[in-house]
């Protein structure tokens, strides 16, 4: 079963940074919930690991003392995140287990 597609719409960057002073638990309220309306707006099978990744930006994010750190932080985590996917795609195909299976040529099957 495939989930409704979400369409979010954020306020312009302004509105967000003068939220952010004003008001630091509305705006990490809004994040929150534009987290949460995404993820479970997701397939029953991405929710777990979308919270699960969720909750790590979030405790890294808990331990930056400014934004430019988490920012920084962040960066290095999608960094490390795109060299695992690189490596996996660039795997030589003798490196990657294949299921076996036995193979029936076509004229003995009949």
């Amino acid at each position: 079963m495939s989930s409704p597609l979400v369409t979010q719409t954020l306020p312009s960057f302004d509105e967000l940074v003068e939220l952010a002073q004003q008001n630091p638990e509305a705006f990490r309220q809004f994040k929150q919930d534009m987290c949460e309306e995404l993820i479970l707006s997701a397939s029953d099978e991405m929710q777990d690991r979308l919270w699960a990744q969720q909750s790590h930006i979030d405790r890294v994010v808990g331990t930056c003392k400014n934004p430019n750190q988490a920012n920084v932080l962040l960066m290095r985590e999608l960094v490390s995140q795109m060299v695992k996917f690189q490596d996996v795609l660039e795997q030589d195909s003798s490196q990657i287990e294949k299921e076996s299976a036995e193979i029936i040529p076509f004229d003995s099957w009949r």
